[in-house]
């Protein structure tokens, strides 16, 4: 069994953030979480062993200012970003300084700590590509930058540029990965992420609003197949100066995921089609398909999805009902 590690988690308190952090912790290692919470929760790390976890609540940057660069770090993985369609639409400003001077300073901590680091990218990066499955070596097109919608795909790209330009001229060990569709217990759906919103309005009886006409695929992966394979990617030395792609690859419609939302919680709620603009106050450019090409993390990691579709959304309906109950 490998040492334990102290391990720098930014944005721990969030979604995937969390799921990881007891990953770690589970393993022996040491974790340090740095996040601000405009979107993670000190709740999502409740319950976890306080001996070996500390928290700061804050930036990447301003924890640095107050004495973090002093810390010995094994290995940092970045998670910590502005994410969410409604928020990128939202607050554009906030998307592309958090991200990319974050980014900026999270690579220069692990330089300085000559140690390995992951960054968290989305599939967003391939942008309008209509060539599927989605390879990481492939071209990609984005909409016009006077769209706030592509400021997160653009800031993004940025990050995985500065990581790789890292590796390349200073050797440090950097993984990029690119993730698609990550859902399961504690993910919000107040940012626009689409299966804890239809599992709450299917909770509540109301009706399960799809965008357009519901024909756009998605493939979706559970957050507690995703954060324990983020380590062993972060040991490859194959991935390490390269993009791995982060999900599953069955693709299943927006509408055809709403009807089985409401199948499997024996739910009331009707299907209803709105245009897009009546979520967001705008129209908004709607991907029809994304799936990833999973060849590269097939070949580095023994990734083998176990959780199902039904079970995340029977999971993730029991955690919006305890958190309504608390």
């Amino acid at each position: 069994m490998a040492a334990p590690m102290r391990v720098l988690v930014t944005g721990g308190a969030g979604f995937i953030g969390s799921h990881l952090v007891r990953v770690l912790l589970d393993r022996g290692d040491s974790v340090i979480v740095v996040d601000d919470l405009s979107t993670g929760r000190i709740e999502n790390l409740a319950g976890l062993p306080d001996r070996r976890l500390e928290f700061r609540e804050g930036t990447v940057a301003a924890q640095l200012a107050d004495g973090l660069s002093d810390l010995k770090l094994d290995c940092i993985f970045h998670l910590a970003a502005a994410v969410g369609v409604k928020l990128v639409v939202e607050s554009p400003i906030q998307c592309i300084e958090t991200n990319v001077h974050e980014t900026s300073v999270a690579l220069r901590t692990a330089h300085a700590h000559k140690c390995r680091i992951l960054l968290a990218s989305t599939s967003e990066v391939y942008g309008k590509s209509d060539r599927v499955p989605f390879a990481e070596g492939d071209d990609v097109t984005y909409g016009s930058t006077g769209e706030p919608r592509w400021s997160y795909a653009y800031s993004k790209a940025i990050d995985e540029h500065l990581g790789l330009a890292w590796h390349r001229d200073e050797n440090l060990e950097v993984v990029v990965a690119r993730f698609f569709n990550t859902v399961g217990p504690r993910q919000r759906g107040r940012w626009g992420m689409v299966l804890p919103r239809f599992i709450a309005a299917a909770l509540r009886g109301e009706p399960l609003r799809v965008h357009g006409d519901g024909l756009q695929e998605r493939c979706f992966v559970d957050v507690r197949d995703v954060a324990p394979l983020l380590p062993e990617l972060l040991d490859s030395k194959e991935a390490s100066g390269q993009v791995v792609n982060v999900g599953h690859d069955e693709p299943i419609s927006i509408k055809a995921l709403a009807e089985r939302v409401v199948a499997v919680l024996n739910s009331s709620s009707a299907i209803e089609l709105i245009d897009i603009a009546d979520d967001y106050g705008r129209e908004i450019e709607d991907l029809r398909r994304r799936v990833p090409d999973l060849g590269r993390l097939r070949t580095w990691t023994d990734f083998v999805p176990v959780i199902g579709l039904d079970q995340t959304i029977l999971d993730t309906a029991e955690e919006i009902q305890s958190r309504s109950r608390a």
